[in-house]
C-alpha cells in the first residue's frame, strides 16, 4: 500500500466535490451561451428591420411599380411603335415583363406570412428556396427591362416629343391621385 493517500483515492464521479464541479461546467456553458445573447438580439432586430423594409418595399413600391407600368408604360410604348416587326417586338417584351410580374407577386405571397410573423418577432420558417428564387427572378426581370426594354422604349417615345410628355403626365396625374 501507498503512503500517498491522493493515489489511493479512485476518482468517484458522485462525490460531492465533483457534484460541485459539474455544477460550475453547467453553469459556465450556460454564462457561454448568454455571452452570445446580444448578437442574437441584435441578429433578430435585423430580421425584423429587413422583413419591415420588405414589406413596405412590395406593398408601396414594387406592386405600385408593376401597376404603373402595366397602366402607363407599356401602353404608351406600344401606341408609339411602329407597326411590324417593331410593334411585335415591343408586345412579346411587354407579354414576357407582365407574365414575370405576376410570377414575382406569386412569389411574394409565399414570402410574404413569414415577413410578417418575423416583423412581429414570432418564429417563422422562411422558405430558403422561395426567397433565393423571388432574389433571382426579379433581378433577372430588372436587368431584362433595364438592358432591352428600357432602351427600347426610350427610342420609341424619344422619336416625338410629345409620347414622352404624355408619358411624363399620365405618371405624374397617377402619383398625385396615390394616398400618403
Amino acid at each position: 500500500m501507498t503512503d500517498n493517500p491522493v493515489e489511493q483515492r479512485t476518482p468517484d464521479h458522485e462525490t460531492p466535490l465533483n457534484l460541485f464541479s459539474q455544477c460550475h461546467a453547467g453553469i459556465l456553458s450556460q454564462l457561454d451561451a448568454l455571452a452570445g445573447l446580444p448578437a442574437l438580439v441584435e441578429a433578430a432586430a435585423q430580421a425584423r428591420s429587413v422583413a419591415a423594409s420588405t414589406l413596405a418595399m412590395f406593398q408601396h413600391g414594387i406592386f405600385e411599380h408593376h401597376a404603373e407600368e402595366e397602366a402607363e408604360l407599356f401602353p404608351a410604348v406600344l401606341r408609339s411603335a411602329h407597326p411590324g416587326a417593331e410593334r411585335d417586338r415591343v408586345q412579346d417584351i411587354v407579354a414576357r415583363l407582365t407574365s414575370e410580374h405576376r410570377t414575382l407577386e406569386a412569389l411574394w405571397k409565399r414570402v410574404e406570412p413569414a415577413l410578417n410573423a418575423t416583423v412581429k418577432g414570432k418564429y417563422a420558417e422562411v422558405d430558403v428556396d422561395v426567397v433565393a428564387e423571388l432574389v433571382h427572378a426579379y433581378g433577372m426581370h430588372a436587368r431584362f427591362e433595364e438592358e432591352e426594354f428600357l432602351p427600347l422604349s426610350d427610342i420609341i417615345l424619344g422619336r416625338d416629343g410629345n409620347h414622352m410628355a404624355a408619358l411624363g403626365l399620365a405618371l405624374h396625374m397617377r402619383h398625385s391621385q396615390l394616398p400618403g
